[in-house]
């Protein structure tokens, strides 16, 4: 246990910041999970819908700076990818 007043503080700002963040990572990551379902399922018509979720919740994490703006670029771009992919192949 940290004996200095500003680390304690610190650890206080912590615990609160990951509080406040988890609930928004879970619903990312529960949308991200519903989508590669569906795509797996070959429920392509719901994988759209999912995606467009998927994207919003993202965005929401990286404004929310639970993410970074960059690694929920790249994951929508994954997503999409694979989506297109799926419809093409």
């Amino acid at each position: 246990m940290a004996n200095i007043k500003s680390a304690i503080k610190r650890i206080d700002v912590a615990r609160r910041n990951a509080e406040r963040n988890k609930p928004i990572r879970t619903e990312m990551k529960n949308a991200v999970k519903n989508f590669n379902l569906a795509l797996d399922e070959d429920r392509i018509e719901d994988a759209k819908k999912l995606l467009v979720l998927a994207d919003q919740k993202l965005k929401k994490a990286a404004s929310k700076n639970v993410i970074h703006k960059n690694q929920a670029s790249r994951k929508i771009s994954r997503l999409a990818k694979k989506l297109n992919d799926k419809i093409a192949g």
